[in-house]
């Protein structure tokens, strides 16, 4: 994979995630840029936040949980594998390591911690600069491979797509404030309203909440929208099968046949819609049968020219 000038230029929310129980759940990895406030707890693979993230419940991480300095956790802490926690780091519950322990100094766990493997107290470096000198060091020595390997594990080790929360984002049941590009995947059940630059929602998706952005707002096919779509000078693109229970605004609409909404449907430019492919009536031909009648009426008419030629030819009738 390409490395990126800035990988937290926009929210990603991967196909499959939920917010179950105020927490967000995904199979993947999770990341979330510095100075965030995700105000439910996360559930994931690895779990990755800079400096002074706020999580606002419980974190559960399968392999390692990587929390820059200042960072706050309003509840427990529980990690599969190694947990890496920067100066005053404050975890409101408990902490839970199965593997090595990482910690940097004056971090406070109101309720104690336990770890399975080794304990060390020193300032761990911050995720950023810790993945910027280790790939360079790597790529410094020719190890473009190995740099590769290192990204892939943090970033591509199970099978899903990392769950990404930008920098200075704000994330809660009532809404998901971002200033980046904001794409969310399919098969995915979200609470909360989406305010972003951009909005691209995958199919089969439920939001509980409404859609406004600056730019252009794709709802995919069969996703439902549990309120309003605004945007301020972008398209409003509505699949097969999109339903909003609630009024559209924008400067362009485009909407399939099959969309649906429940309330006024405004575009102060251009509206278009796509209508499906139509299907023949019933005993209709088709294009083969067609071409079969096609390929007679020519034959048709050559035994006919075949006749006319054969009659000029022949002898001349007697008197």
């Amino acid at each position: 994979m390409p490395l990126r000038s800035d990988p937290l230029d926009e929210l990603s929310i991967p196909d499959g995630t939920t917010v179950e129980e105020h927490d967000l759940v995904t199979d993947g990895n999770i990341i979330v840029g510095a100075q965030s406030t995700v105000e439910f707890g996360v559930r994931g693979n690895h779990v990755i936040a800079g400096e002074r993230a706020t999580f606002g419940g419980h974190i559960e991480a399968k392999a390692d949980c990587r929390l820059d300095l200042w960072s706050e956790v309003d509840g427990d802490v529980l990690v599969g594998q190694d947990a890496y926690l920067g100066e005053r780091v404050h975890i409101a519950g408990r902490l839970m390591v199965s593997g090595d322990l990482d910690i940097g100094d004056d971090v406070q766990i109101d309720d104690g911690f336990e770890a399975n493997g080794w304990i060390v107290i020193r300032n761990p470096m911050p995720t950023v600069v810790f993945l910027f000198v280790y790939l360079s060091q790597l790529l410094r020595l020719g190890e473009e491979e190995a740099a590769k390997n290192v990204i892939d594990e943090m970033l591509d080790e199970s099978e899903a797509e990392p769950a990404v929360i930008p920098r200075s984002a704000h994330v809660s049941d009532d809404a998901w404030r971002v200033s980046t590009p904001a794409t969310i995947g399919g098969e995915c059940r979200l609470h909360g309203n989406i305010r972003a630059e951009e909005i691209e929602m995958g199919s089969n998706t439920e939001l509980f909440g409404s859609l406004r952005a600056r730019g252009d707002i794709v709802v995919g096919e069969k996703t439902r929208i549990h309120g309003d779509v605004t945007t301020r000078n972008g398209t409003v693109v509505l699949e097969d099968g999109a339903e909003v229970l609630g009024d559209v605004a924008c400067t362009d609409l485009e909407f399939h046949e099959n969309a649906t909404a429940d309330g006024t449907m405004r575009a102060r430019g251009e509206m278009t819609m796509i209508r499906s492919e139509r299907r023949k009536p019933t005993g209709e031909s088709d294009g083969e049968n067609e071409g079969e009648e096609t390929e007679d009426a020519v034959e048709t008419a050559e035994a006919a020219h075949q006749r006319e030629r054969g009659a000029g030819d022949g002898p001349a009738p007697q008197a």
